[in-house]
């Protein structure tokens, strides 16, 4: 059995979409979820809005983020963060992204544990995501994964991501 089209395989995530579950495909794999809780997005929305460049930073990076937004990453793997944090604003598409992010946020939910903590960081850092960020609104904790390693901070807090920005949690 082949592989899906891109195509096909874009369809297929809509319409699991439309049927109430998220699906992404990582390294061949499907993992899903339940659509977002009100506090899932209350919690996103509230990222969302913090965000900002960094004053006195010599960075071109204008700091455009997407929500929920469908991703395909250079090894062909389509996933949805949460919030998708870019310099350049994307071009407006029915389709998947095809740019990675500078930064991802992931809200965890219950039961998205697995796919938020465990698959998502070490798969968003290899394909050249530079700030990996995982929010649990029920414990408060961020954590904050980079190339150079984990850190662990408790909301609220307000982070400097490397492409120039600052978000808040």
């Amino acid at each position: 059995m082949g592989a899906a089209s891109p195509e096909l395989l874009y369809q297929q995530l809509l319409d699991a979409d439309e049927a109430g579950v998220r699906l992404e495909m990582v390294m061949g794999q499907p993992t899903w979820e339940m659509h977002p809780s009100p506090l899932h997005q209350k919690t996103i929305r509230r990222i969302s809005r913090s965000l900002q460049s960094r004053p006195n930073v010599d960075s071109d990076c204008g700091c455009f983020d997407l929500q929920d937004v469908y991703i395909k990453f250079p090894d062909g793997s389509v996933k949805r963060p949460d919030l998708s944090i870019f310099c350049e604003e994307p071009s407006a598409t029915q389709e998947a992204l095809t740019v990675v992010p500078e930064a991802v946020v992931e809200i965890v939910s219950p039961g998205g544990e697995l796919k938020d903590l465990q698959i998502g960081p070490p798969f968003y850092l290899a394909q050249g995501v530079k700030d990996v960020l995982v929010f649990d609104p029920r414990t408060l904790v961020m954590l904050h994964h980079r190339r150079t390693g984990l850190e662990s901070h408790l909301s609220p807090v307000t982070l400097e991501l490397e492409c120039g920005c600052t978000l808040s949690a």
